[in-house]
């Protein structure tokens, strides 16, 4: 992005926009990159396992906003993360982007249990509890999360989702995700699949790429402990234990919209050039205790190499045309609108 001053009476005002620019921009752009790169783990773990792509858009669900430093933190990154996906419980994300971006639905939740409305009901009577989720939401074609750790998840999924409960399950038509909440998550998905393996024996379907998926009405979900890292572990666990990705979907909290910083992906904004006595001078720091912080010089212009590859040049450099930096914004009027489905297409076209 590069800011250029119109008014010579206003000489301080690119500096003075500095913090606000980037700010607005290191913070979702941060966001959807890292919400981009869990899209390409869980498209690789997909494609490699036979899983039906059309359930990428729900296999990552923003469960940060509790986890943000502000309301309107919650709306940036909530919205940034919908770039990539469609499942969210960040409602000032769907707000921005209608506001921001006219998207009239940019995403979606399903009906979920939280730990209070399973233990308010008493450790004796977490079946009912359970059944009471199944009988307000589950028809047919629905899907609804039932956090099930609440005392414990093994016992829970072993002997109420796959005994007590399991012909309330299969006669509702609905597909029931159970959330584990607590403990390492690779080791307790690997353990539940394991159980669920033995309890339905004959209904575990092998798909054509070879590997095991639940029936239809049994998923899981693993909302805790989970970042970048985490995913790439417990789906490359599951592949290996002959497990297909279709069998799980995430929730990302605080890792998602909360951990990370400007140092993430190295954003920094810095005057390049100055109009001095008629001519155009490079402004540039070269600080010798550390290259990597030289900023780059001059009026610049950002072109395609041969390759397809970004790359930053002078804008001397730079025949007409040439130049993918667009004026969105001059002298108080927006001179370009932007669709939320415009960016998704961007980013799914790896631009």
């Amino acid at each position: 992005v590069q800011v250029m001053n119109t008014d010579p009476k206003c000489w301080w005002l690119t500096s003075y926009m500095e913090t606000a620019l980037l700010r607005a921009i290191w913070y979702p752009t941060t966001v959807a990159s890292v919400s981009w790169q869990v899209k390409q783990t869980l498209k690789w773990a997909m494609e490699t396992t036979g899983s039906d792509m059309n359930n990428l858009p729900f296999k990552l669900h923003d469960f940060g906003a509790r986890g943000v430093s502000s309301l309107e933190s919650a709306s940036l990154g909530g919205m940034a993360h919908l770039v990539n996906f469609q499942g969210t419980d960040t409602i000032a994300a769907l707000l921005a982007a209608r506001q921001y971006y006219n998207a009239d639905m940019a995403g979606f939740s399903i009906p979920a249990m939280e730990h209070a409305t399973v233990t308010a009901w008493g450790k004796e009577n977490e079946a009912e509890a359970f059944a009471n989720m199944l009988k307000s939401f589950g028809e047919k074609g629905k899907i609804l999360a039932c956090v099930s750790d609440s005392y414990d998840i093994f016992h829970a999924v072993e002997h109420l989702w796959c005994e007590q409960l399991l012909e309330d399950v299969k006669q509702s038509g609905a597909t029931v995700v159970i959330r584990p909440d607590s403990g390492d998550p690779e080791s307790v998905i690997l353990r539940l699949l394991a159980i669920l393996d033995h309890k339905l024996g004959d209904e575990i379907q092998i798909n054509a790429a070879g590997y095991r998926l639940l029936p239809d009405y049994f998923r899981l979900i693993q909302g805790d402990g989970v970042n970048p890292e985490s995913i790439k572990s417990i789906l490359s666990a599951m592949r290996l234990h002959g497990w297909a990705a279709d069998n799980i979907a995430f929730g990302m909290g605080s890792a998602l919209l909360q951990k990370l910083n400007r140092d993430s992906f190295k954003f920094a904004m810095k005057c390049s050039a100055i109009y001095n006595k008629g001519q155009w001078l490079d402004v540039y720091k070269n600080p010798i205790t550390d290259p990597g912080k030289t900023s780059k010089k001059g009026r610049l212009a950002l072109i395609k190499d041969k390759k397809g590859s970004f790359r930053t040049v002078g804008e001397d450099e730079v025949k007409e045309g040439e130049n993918q930096l667009k004026t969105i914004y001059e002298n108080g009027i927006l001179l370009r609108e932007t669709s939320f489905d415009e960016v998704r297409q961007r980013a799914e076209g790896g631009i």
